[in-house]
């Protein structure tokens, strides 16, 4: 297993720790409701430094991220950021990911850290112009500051604006002394924050974590473990990689049309494929539904109708912290994904009742 530079810290501070895409990761720390709330109502930081880190240069940098992604990467200014995703040959995802304009001809690619051999190849198997590729994933940190009061938290340790910091949009500058440190207005539980990024040497490990903590943990500053940033995203309805998106699931079927631009003047991998989807509608749809009655749905699930009928699939589910009742994503039926579809989620052998719900939840 690999380690973050952080893993003896989140070991020291108690950490239940777990395997998590060939990493050693901290799952939580004092508990998923109390971690999770403290990233809602306040400030949390999570480890992400397993996630993987791609820079594209050159004068086809932008043609070859055009053609490998669904969305309008030409839409991106500098100092800006896009979500989007990668479709296979067959129109599956290859993954989602975040695509970061750093400079003229120069880009960031954010994948997830169970796909990034997988990514890696993929992109390069269309770098047929010789765009610049670096996988720098093995020597970035990345650190996510989540919640509404991250930061004012932070603002003290840097020059540059962050309070201010429009979503999806990330500026350079010194942070906590260290220079260069990519700072960035995302994250993925919908409590507001910023991630960062900066090279893993000269110890800026250790001196970012310590000034965080010093000036955040008076202020009721946590480490958060990946179990609090798995509900947190689902509370958001947003997609878990492998859960509720996979090599299988359409963009259109996963409730991603909005990042697949048919219209960009670019052919993307797969776009007659996913043209033809749209044109002749879709068989099935990733929902969101909360539980009317009691139990709590998890991955692979078999969802029926009330005929007891199979409709489909549980993709991700828990009990929701900040709502206090079962939620959950799945793929079901177009004929069962209108609001207020009833539906049952069968646990242990038994059909129990829930119904389609919008997401967010929160």
């Amino acid at each position: 297993m690999k380690n973050t530079p952080f893993t003896q810290k989140h070991i020291a501070l108690g950490a239940k720790m777990a395997p998590f895409a060939g990493y050693n990761m901290p799952i939580s720390y004092t508990g998923i409701n109390d971690e999770h709330a403290t990233v809602r109502n306040n400030a949390g930081v999570f480890d992400v430094s397993h996630m993987g880190e791609f820079i594209l240069k050159g004068e086809n940098a932008l043609e070859l991220i055009q053609r490998v992604t669904t969305n309008d990467a030409s839409k991106l200014t500098e100092g800006k950021a896009q979500y989007s995703c990668m479709t296979n040959d067959d129109g599956g995802i290859v993954d989602d990911i975040i695509v970061y304009h750093l400079q003229p001809n120069a880009y960031m690619i954010v994948v997830n850290a169970s796909n990034i051999e997988k990514d890696w190849n993929w992109i390069s198997s269309h770098n047929t112009h010789n765009v610049e590729m670096h996988n720098i994933s093995e020597k970035t940190c990345l650190l996510a500051i989540q919640g509404p009061n991250a930061t004012k938290m932070l603002q003290p340790l840097t020059d540059v604006d962050i309070m201010n910091l429009k979503y999806y949009t990330f500026i350079k500058g010194t942070f906590a002394g260290v220079d260069n440190v990519l700072i960035s207005a995302t994250g993925y539980t919908g409590a507001g924050g910023v991630e960062i990024y900066f090279e893993d040497k000269d110890g800026n490990a250790d001196k970012i974590w310590e000034a965080i903590f010093e000036t955040g943990k008076p202020q009721g500053l946590k480490p958060i473990g990946l179990a609090a940033r798995d509900t947190l995203r689902l509370e958001m309805g947003y997609c878990l990689y492998g859960n509720d998106i996979d090599d299988t699931t359409t963009p259109l079927e996963g409730g991603l049309g909005w990042i697949t631009k048919f219209n960009k003047g670019v052919d993307f991998t797969a776009k007659q494929i996913l043209e033809e989807q749209k044109a002749a509608g879709i068989k099935r749809k990733l929902v969101g539904f909360e539980m009317i009655e009691r139990g709590i749905p998890r991955h692979d699930y078999i969802i029926k109708d009330a005929a007891g009928n199979v409709i489909g699939k549980v993709t991700s589910g828990t009990q929701a912290p900040s709502l206090n009742k079962a939620i959950g994503m799945g793929y079901v039926t177009v004929e069962n994904c209108a609001l207020d579809s009833e539906i049952f989620v069968d646990i242990r052998n038994t059909p129990v009742k829930a119904k389609v719900v919008k997401a967010p939840f929160v």
